[in-house]
């Protein structure tokens, strides 16, 4: 083979290999540019939660699929946010014995030595089984059991759907879960065994919260004393899926919407949303103001709805404490190991 003939080979083999692997030009970018290029490891995944377990990053994300093929967990794991190793199966439906499909949006919580997965399954209406559950694993990588037999709560509360939970920790160690679809948000007060909730000093165990504009996918962080509160809204299925934000004094609220601080880049990708947030832990520099945002988003060839790859990219604030609008981008984040 000539050089010439050489050269239109190794053209073409690039043109084809492109052309089938999803979001193919970023996993391009990332061997080359020593990023993590996005979306940050293949495969159709979604509703991202990542956090820092150990001297690793973790990332838990739905998988994204048809409710009744969305019987599984994967997890994956990382040192430096670029090298992403992953842990199938670390919980299904064999496992959890009530959860017959639709099993999404976990989020991960270490206490007491042992890891507690929360998550959706069965996409519960009213009179149905399903809701949210909570499994428990002596490690990050399970496997995980189910820890109640049923579900946590499976009952529709304040409008709010049993789904997209979120544990949150406050700053006095009390742990909270935020969770709704239908556009309610509820937020409950968890016990210290995560069995059950402690009722509020109203006596309601289930205190709305919803702000404008909210659909689903909550989340909550504290940054300078302030309660910053965030979630998905329009539609998933669609290039307009974004997150939006406000922020309280408390995490009770109230809450006045913002703005949206994530949505789509037509020359990038569409239905950028249900995200999550990372504040880099370091030890050398207690408090540092290194944020990362974790989202799904939909490849520009993709028409199909659970066609999502999970990526990174920077989150930051101006000097009011307001969240800056995340640029989405190919390229990802530079590699960032653990100290």
């Amino acid at each position: 083979m000539n050089r010439l003939n050489k050269l239109t080979f190794c053209f073409l083999t690039s043109i084809v290999w492109l052309m089938t692997t999803p979001d193919a030009l970023a996993q391009t970018i990332a061997r080359t540019a020593a990023t993590s290029g996005n979306p940050i490891f293949p495969g159709w995944y979604a509703d991202p939660e990542i956090a820092v377990i150990g001297n690793r990053y973790w990332i838990y994300p739905t998988y994204s699929d048809k409710f009744d093929r969305q019987v599984f967990l994967d997890a994956f794991s990382s040192p430096d946010l670029v090298h992403w190793t992953k842990h199938p199966r670390i919980l299904d439906t064999t496992a959890v014995k009530w959860a017959k499909r639709a099993m999404w949006a976990p989020s991960v919580n270490e206490k007491d030595g042992r890891y507690f997965l929360f998550f959706s399954a069965n996409d519960v209406h009213e009179g149905e089984i399903g809701g949210i559950g909570v499994a428990v694993a002596d490690k990050p990588e399970g496997p995980f059991r189910d820890y109640l037999g049923k579900p946590l709560i499976g009952q529709i509360h304040n409008g709010a759907q049993p789904i997209d939970q979120f544990v949150f920790r406050d700053q006095d160690g009390q742990y909270y879960m935020l969770y709704g679809g239908w556009r309610h948000c509820n937020i409950a007060k968890l016990n210290a065994d995560f069995t059950g909730f402690i009722p509020f000093d109203d006596g309601k165990t289930f205190r709305e919260i919803t702000p404008e504009g909210y659909v689903e996918g909550p989340m909550m962080f504290v940054r300078n004393g302030k309660y910053y509160f965030m979630w998905s809204e329009g539609g998933w299925t669609g290039p307009n899926y974004s997150v939006a934000y406000a922020v309280a004094d408390s995490p009770f609220g109230p809450f006045q919407r913002v703005g949206k601080i994530l949505q789509q880049n037509p020359a990038i990708a569409t239905g950028a949303g249900h995200h999550s947030v990372l504040n880099i832990p370091r030890t050398d520099v207690p408090g540092t103001d290194e944020w990362y945002i974790v989202y799904h988003r939909r490849p520009l060839t993709e028409t199909d709805p659970n066609h999502r790859v999970v990526c990174i990219d920077r989150l930051s604030f101006n000097e009011n404490g307001l969240i800056q609008p995340v640029q989405i981008t190919v390229e990802g984040v530079k590699a960032r190991p653990l100290k």
